[in-house]
């Protein structure tokens, strides 16, 4: 289905909030999107443009399954297989994003949000940019645009994404910016592949969906997505980009970033646009959800994995809990390399035990407690360049220290114990005899309260 189906899925359930007051795309929109997470959110008189807005779509891990009708468990063997089954979506010549074809594109017109108040503009967060390579063919991946003017826009490129190596090569790229997709185009596109592979051939494993050449260039991109900001990306024009509040929601720097001029936007004839809050929880999903199954495929190669987590405290980027069926002493130890190889930005793994709750920090925490010594659980990896989006991290280069936390018990306990005591489980019937017994106690003590203080 599309995003719209989605939406509307969303309404028969009653889980859609619609805000019916008139509201502004600089930092009204934003703001109540971030006071509201996760509750999905349909703004429908935006005070700068005539579009509606949506957004905290895919706050968690449960409304990402949903969609696809799995259970949030089967994400990663789901993401896994879009990943080693990927195929060509199908091409059509119709397309509902082009049911309107602006060749005369002003950026004004567009609900593009200013998020926080130290934004160096309005910014386009949720927008998968498309290109194509002459020798690699197509890439998907995100990329912030900051609107600097009617037509011209600033990209942050990260050097060394595939994107980086194809404006490099080329020297202009032509791009589509598509803004208002379903998860499986999101998810591909947030997904790390070698370079070649098109991320929009996962997509359509994930779910299948059609594809229409753009109008301004040949690339290929989702029938129907909402809108498509076409132009070209140049590497020797750069303006200003930032400051941004990024997945770690600290400010990011402000650098000089390559132009992209745009030359003709597209959209259906209701469109509508996705909002993706920076530093949000759907920002946090989108990201760091896609690196789950390449650390769970590393790390199966070397132990049994059962399951991982990039979990929002980590910033959903810089942490990383994973699960194992320990079999040997050192399984965690092999773990926790593995775990840096399949996600280079990774800044601390936390490896546990299959009885330990990934997903609940206290579990974590307990078993750090119990089950962790320094001088012999730690990994220290010497320095070397981390993420940008690490604030901690060496300013330019982005040294940073990599840790790993074995937080396994040993195989051999010499006689101490390392599970946590099974307390009985009562009866729920007898369970609730008991306070309904304590509720009429309290009742009769409260009346008899009643009657001495009269």
């Amino acid at each position: 289905m599309s995003l719209r189906d989605y939406l509307h899925t969303l309404e028969a359930r009653a889980q859609l909030l619609h805000v019916g007051a008139p509201i502004s795309r600089r930092l009204e929109i934003s703001g109540v999107l971030k006071q509201m997470e996760p509750r999905p959110l349909w703004f429908g008189q935006v005070r700068e443009s005539d579009f509606p807005v949506a957004g905290n779509l895919f706050c968690s891990k449960a409304a990402f399954a949903a969609y696809f009708g799995i259970r949030p468990a089967e994400i990663i063997p789901f993401l896994t297989a879009g990943i080693e089954n990927r195929r060509p979506p199908e091409i059509t010549a119709d397309a509902p994003c082009q049911e309107v074809v602006d060749l005369h594109p002003d950026l004004d017109r567009l609900p593009i949000i200013f998020h926080c108040e130290q934004d160096g503009g309005n910014y386009i967060s949720s927008g998968v940019v498309l290109a194509r390579h002459p020798v690699y063919g197509q890439n998907a991946d995100f990329h912030r645009c900051m609107q600097f003017s009617k037509t011209g826009m600033a990209v942050r490129v990260v050097r060394g994404r595939h994107f980086d190596r194809f404006l490099r090569d080329l020297g202009q790229l032509d791009v589509a910016i598509c803004i208002g997709n379903a998860p499986n185009i999101l998810a591909a596109a947030a997904t790390s592949v070698e370079l070649g592979v098109n991320e929009l051939e996962i997509a359509n494993a994930l779910e299948p969906f059609r594809v229409v050449k753009a109008v301004t260039s040949d690339i290929l991109l989702p029938a129907e997505t909402e809108f498509v900001i076409e132009g070209t990306v140049y590497l020797e024009r750069t303006h200003a980009e930032g400051p941004f509040v990024d997945l770690t929601e600290t400010y990011d720097i402000v650098r000089q970033e390559p132009v992209l001029e745009v030359r003709a936007v597209t959209h259906r004839k209701d469109a509508f646009w996705h909002a993706l809050l920076p530093g949000g929880l759907e920002h946090k999903l989108l990201m760091g959800m896609p690196r789950e199954p390449t650390i769970f495929r590393k790390v199966n190669e070397v132990v049994r994995c059962l399951d991982v987590h990039i979990n929002p405290g980590g910033c959903s980027w810089l942490h990383a809990i994973v699960q194992i069926d320990k079999q040997a002493e050192d399984d965690g130890k092999k773990a926790i390399e593995a775990a840096f190889a399949g996600h280079s930005s990774c800044k601390h793994v936390f490896v546990v035990d299959k009885d330990i709750d990934i997903y609940d920090p206290l579990q974590v925490e307990w078993a750090m407690a119990t089950r962790f010594q320094g001088d012999r659980d730690l990994v220290i990896r010497a320095r070397a360049p981390g993420s940008s989006l690490d604030p901690s991290a060496e300013s330019g280069s982005h040294l940073t220290t990599r840790l790993g936390f074995d937080l396994t018990a040993p195989l051999e306990t010499a006689g101490k114990s390392f599970r946590k005591a099974d307390f009985p489980r009562v009866d729920e019937e007898f369970l609730q005899g008991i306070l309904k017994h304590e509720g009429r106690k309290g009742s009769r003590r409260r009346t008899k309260e009643n009657q001495d203080a009269s």
